[in-house]
């Protein structure tokens, strides 16, 4: 039987399972963006995009906000803390840095990185 705490961490490392949703994450990192800004860099259409940002924010990693006529989509850190307590149970793994978070991502997805 799955506790709500379980079954949100399923529901987390669901998300991040995804390289689109961790190419997302990624984006977010640097500053809140539109949905139509999210999807631009990715060859699928809007609602494909819409899908993945809907799983991101079940997850709790991403809020979505109307501003205006514009959806927008700002990164919720925290999110991955019920992650990183999981992880750390096992006494194998620190706390997640999130500076560490980003960098694994952008090797992940080999961008280049503007700090050392």
């Amino acid at each position: 039987m799955n506790t709500a705490a379980e079954t949100q961490l399923d529901i987390i490392f669901m998300a991040l399972a995804d390289p689109t949703r961790r190419a997302i994450l990624s984006m977010l990192l640097e500053d809140d963006m539109a949905v139509s800004d999210v999807a631009e860099p990715f060859s699928m259409s809007l609602a494909a995009i819409s899908k993945h940002l809907g799983l991101l924010a079940t997850a709790g990693l991403i809020s979505q906000e109307k501003r205006g006529r514009v959806k927008w989509c700002k990164l919720e850190p925290d999110a991955l803390r019920t992650a990183s307590v999981w992880m750390q149970a096992f006494g194998q793994f620190e706390p997640v840095n999130l500076d560490a978070f980003e960098r694994f991502l952008a090797a992940e997805l080999g961008e280049p990185r503007d700090d050392p």
